[in-house]
């Protein structure tokens, strides 16, 4: 790829780019990094702001696929690939469990997750991902109509995403299972 080539035979391009970045671009991977971290820490999260971070990843990614290939002809395919590739990476992980130490609070109906850098990395991975296939489609306008480089975008756009909802729905199993033993005494006792 031209952007790879570019940076390992000059390094010294990449504060190029990067002043040539709006500085939206540079807010906003503040933002995540720092969503990134608070990931890291045990934390206690409503349903509602659980929810929040795959459904926005997968805006992101989905963002991705439509600015880098909307003009391409193929978006329609291409969104269904992303689709079919998120469904196959949520079905490839149904039976992993939640990360351990992970508790449903039914009192405050809040979650308590474990810190972890899963949420970090996943994070990075989609911003860079897009920050990076937005530079090179920048150098090379003409990679947004070649459909090898789209299939393979957007189906590692669309895993991720999945990867994201995947760990969303395993920490969401988790009140489902603690409230089972509470119904199942709940029903025993009438």
């Amino acid at each position: 790829m031209l952007l790879t080539r570019l940076l390992i035979e000059h390094p010294e391009a990449l504060a190029t780019i990067v002043r040539s970045t709006p500085a939206w671009v540079g807010g906003l991977f503040v933002f995540l990094i720092a969503l990134g971290l608070s990931a890291a820490r045990t934390r206690q999260l409503p349903r509602s702001r659980l929810i929040l971070l795959p459904v926005a990843m997968a805006g992101l990614a989905l963002w991705g696929v439509w600015a880098a290939f909307g003009a391409s002809g193929e978006l329609p395919a291409l969104l269904a690939l992303w689709l079919l590739c998120a469904a196959l990476m949520l079905y490839a992980t149904r039976t992993q469990r939640a990360p351990r130490g992970t508790r449903f609070q039914p009192a405050t109906a809040r979650f308590v997750l474990p810190g972890s850098w899963v949420p970090m990395a996943l994070i990075l991975a989609v911003f860079l991902m897009k920050y990076l296939i937005g530079v090179q489609l920048a150098m090379e306008p003409r990679l947004a109509h070649e459909l090898g480089f789209a299939l393979g975008v957007t189906a590692l756009y669309g895993a991720l995403s999945g990867l994201f909802a995947a760990r969303t729905l395993r920490v969401l199993r988790v009140a489902r299972e603690e409230a089972a033993p509470a119904l199942s005494q709940a029903k025993g006792k009438t």
